[in-house]
């Protein structure tokens, strides 16, 4: 049975400290709320008309991304199975590829016997024709060798880095390696869809013993950051709301802590909570927490 604190106010969550499972080092990443998880899910939110309750059967990642909170929600038995969902062709051939015995088993032995230099780096993130295991190679490297983990063009790879160790600041091959390997023992969890997250929240909308767990590119009030760190960064944040606002299954959002996101949250009569938590620089800040009933959250201090 997966375990949480229950802590009666919401202290800073320290990324760092959340176990990591995705082989992803991703910006704007959600190990942060991975604590919050592990509440909603265990909580059993949802209750059918005679206001029994009801174990979600179904995760539904719809801006997958970095993939954290489907990982979380599989590895500790949260949900039967997950449906996570990405846009963007180079994060879904990785995913396709872990998910794949063959393929798995050829991408870990390639991170684990790749030797990182700027030569052999550039040379392989400038191939092109590459098989679907080679192009998620391609991206995890990239995502482990350019500043941030950013796989948006114009990045550059890391110079210094951590502790000046430059391109091997965030390269762990036995650490990617084991993460892979774990993800592909999961596999008959997890359904990985590469295509618009909106249509498969359209899809679904019905389902009762459903979640949806949505985070979506931070592009809302003119936010560059979103732009800036993903490839597909363009939303319709307003039709994504009027989507949210018909479904049977509960959901939890996540979004930048910004006057326009809280009044549209209010607008589709969606509670908000402002979450604490702490970035791999140890910078403190707060994200949106929106959803139809937070009373599950504990009161913050």
């Amino acid at each position: 049975m997966p375990l949480f604190e229950d802590a009666d106010d919401l202290a800073f969550v320290n990324v760092a400290s959340v176990p990591q499972i995705s082989p992803f080092r991703y910006p704007g990443g959600k190990t942060w709320i991975v604590p919050q998880l592990r509440r909603w899910l265990s909580q059993t939110l949802r209750q059918q008309l005679d206001m029994r309750p009801m174990r979600p059967t179904l995760l539904i990642e719809p801006f997958a991304g970095g993939g954290s909170v489907s990982l979380t929600a599989i590895a500790e038995r949260l949900v039967d199975h997950v449906i996570m969902v990405e846009l963007d062709a180079d994060v879904a051939a990785v995913w396709q590829a872990m998910l794949s015995e063959e393929q798995s088993l050829w991408l870990a032995h390639e991170i684990e016997t790749f030797e990182v230099t700027f030569e052999n780096v550039e040379q392989r993130l400038a191939s092109t024709e590459l098989m679907p295991a080679e192009r998620a190679f391609k991206t995890i490297l990239c995502n482990r060798t350019n500043r941030g983990g950013i796989l948006a063009p114009g990045a550059g790879l890391l110079k210094q880095g951590e502790n000046g160790k430059g391109l091997l600041s965030s390269w762990y091959p036995l650490t990617l390696k084991k993460r892979i390997e774990r993800i592909r023992q999961m596999r008959d969890r997890i359904t990985f869809i590469q295509g618009d997250g909106l249509e498969v929240i359209q899809r679904y909308r019905n389902d009762l013993d459903t979640v949806f767990f949505i985070d979506p590119p931070y592009t809302i009030a003119g936010k560059k950051a979103g732009k800036r760190l993903y490839f597909h960064s363009e939303l319709n944040h307003t039709h994504l709301f009027d989507l949210v606002q018909g479904l049977r299954g509960d959901f939890l959002m996540t979004y930048d802590h910004v006057k326009e996101v809280s009044i549209l949250a209010e607008a589709h009569n969606f509670e908000t909570r402002a979450i604490p938590m702490r970035n791999t620089h140890h910078a403190e800040m707060t994200e949106l927490l929106i959803g139809p009933n937070l009373r599950w959250l504990p009161q913050a201090r």
